[in-house]
């Protein structure tokens, strides 16, 4: 493989087509590569031991057509920290339709912004399956997911080698979408799939390594449900008037409508219900891409989220980037329902005014209150750019903010517990962070108790880590070093 041919190719592609997804700091990089003996501003606290693991698109071959920022291969750029000391690893995804490609030297499948008659069917949806959007930790190894519902690819948590897909021992008979909910209490995994024919949308549970739950729950529709939530006893899964045009779909397009007719549905069944226990709840119109966290309070169960009131992916204009930015435009903010499960009501409210998405929480946390939470501060003047990180306290109704800088682009930005520590934000926050100018990239890690100080560590990488989607964190004595 020569990478400066690749490189090259890809390079004039993102300057003939003015494409902003593909160059600068989004660009791809094309050397997998182990770095120790790192360079630190400040100390790394010694209390820190464990992965910053982020997943995100990294094409390897010049696109075929328009390029989409979803299309990227997948590459995970890890970061391990143990006695003050990091370690910084990076490898693509070695998907399927990755090593397809490998054997011919070129791309072979049209993006969400092409011909998909073109392409080989994944699962239910013609689009190449690229593992690029998130990671999750589940029985000593880490997983690579996509949006739009594909394979688990398994991956070894230390040398982030690609171990293939796994259908969980023979259990797993659909896709899994990235966006899972981890249990940390209860070692399960709480997951859903979706797809443009019946049934449009399944759940289920992982533990120890199988499905242990599966269910279909009806709704009237294809639709593009993004996330979930998981209370304690319940899950919450989401039909939402954001719908895939079957019309476009069947002429090989990829186009997504929002029905404003409709209203937002929320089903609350218990973590092992069927259809046949959901209790539908119903809100506002909007879509929804991120949750911040749900628990339960009496009678209600409360679930945050970050919602977009008018998300307008697919404006009707012909020029190809000014679909794109419609598309990657996430203007939410963050908001709450409560959902009464005696009285069937529903309650919802704005949280903050802001432009905030990509949350975070305490992770051990997940499916209890939480007063914390972690969000990505969003600049959408021109691409899309975490611009800092926005530290929300709802029991006190304040924030704090920390800024990476006019030139810098950050990451999802994990929490992650100090050893031994109790409260809910007794700990740190961790980001890659992208100089545009200089193309250099750095890790900032922050106290977490007051985020808005200056980073306790600046991490100096060896190579630019490109813009990118979901993060995890895995605690060390999870990861087999061997």
């Amino acid at each position: 493989m020569d990478i400066n041919n690749l490189e090259k190719k890809i390079e004039d592609y993102a300057a003939a087509t003015h494409n902003p997804y593909i160059g600068g700091p989004f660009a791809p990089i094309f050397e997998e590569i182990v770095a120790d003996n790192l360079e630190v501003i400040g100390e790394i606290p010694h209390d820190i031991n464990g992965a910053y693991m982020r997943n995100g698109p990294n094409p390897k071959y010049t696109p075929i057509g328009h390029y989409h920022w979803f299309d990227g291969d997948g590459m995970v750029h890890a970061l391990y920290i143990q006695d003050g000391k990091a370690i910084y690893k990076n490898k693509w995804v070695k998907t399927f339709d990755l090593k397809k490609e490998d054997k011919v030297d070129k791309a072979l499948w049209d993006g969400v912004m092409g011909n998909m008659k073109n392409n080989a069917m994944n699962k239910r949806m013609p689009l190449k399956d690229t593992a690029n959007t998130a990671v999750f930790f589940h029985n000593k190894y880490l997983y690579a997911a996509w949006y739009m519902c594909g394979e688990a690819y398994k991956m070894d948590p230390w040398t982030l080698d690609t171990i293939g897909t796994t259908s969980f021992e023979n259990t797993l008979k659909t896709g899994i979408m990235a966006h899972v909910k981890v249990d940390t209490q209860t070692d399960e995994v709480m997951f859903f799939d979706y797809g443009p024919t019946p049934p449009f949308l399944t759940y289920g549970i992982l533990k120890n390594n199988k499905v242990v739950h599966f269910c279909e729950v009806d709704i009237p529709g294809p639709r593009i449900p993004h996330d979930m939530a998981i209370t304690k006893n319940y899950s919450i899964l989401m039909d939402l008037p954001l719908v895939m045009d079957k019309e476009a779909l069947i002429h090989g397009r990829s186009k997504i409508v929002f029905q404003q007719d409709l209203q937002s549905r929320f089903a609350v069944l218990p973590r092992y219900g069927s259809n046949k226990d959901v209790k539908w709840f119903i809100a506002k119109p909007g879509y929804i891409y991120h949750v911040v966290n749900a628990w339960e309070e009496k009678d209600e169960i409360v679930l945050d989220v970050c919602l977009n009131e008018k998300p307008n992916p697919q404006k009707e204009v012909k020029d190809p980037m000014e679909k794109l930015k419609a598309y990657l435009r996430l203007e939410a903010r963050y908001y709450r329902y409560r959902f009464n499960l005696k009285t069937g009501q529903t309650k919802e409210e704005y949280m903050d005014d802001r432009l905030t998405e990509f949350p975070m929480i305490n992770a051990f946390k997940q499916g209890e209150k939480t007063r914390y939470s972690y969000h990505q501060k969003f600049d959408v003047s021109d691409t899309v750019r975490f611009e800092g990180i926005v530290k929300f306290d709802t029991d006190t109704n304040s924030s704090q903010t920390y800024s990476y800088g006019d030139d810098c682009f950050g990451s999802e930005s994990p929490f992650i517990p100090r050893v031994g520590s109790i409260e809910e934000d007794d700990g740190y926050i961790i980001s890659f962070v992208t100089n545009k100018n200089t193309h250099k990239s750095e890790a900032r890690i922050l106290d977490a108790k007051n985020i808005s100080s200056e980073p306790l560590a600046i991490i100096k990488l060896p190579q630019r880590v490109p813009l990118g989607f979901h993060a995890c964190w895995i605690p060390g004595e999870e990861i087999n070093r061997n």
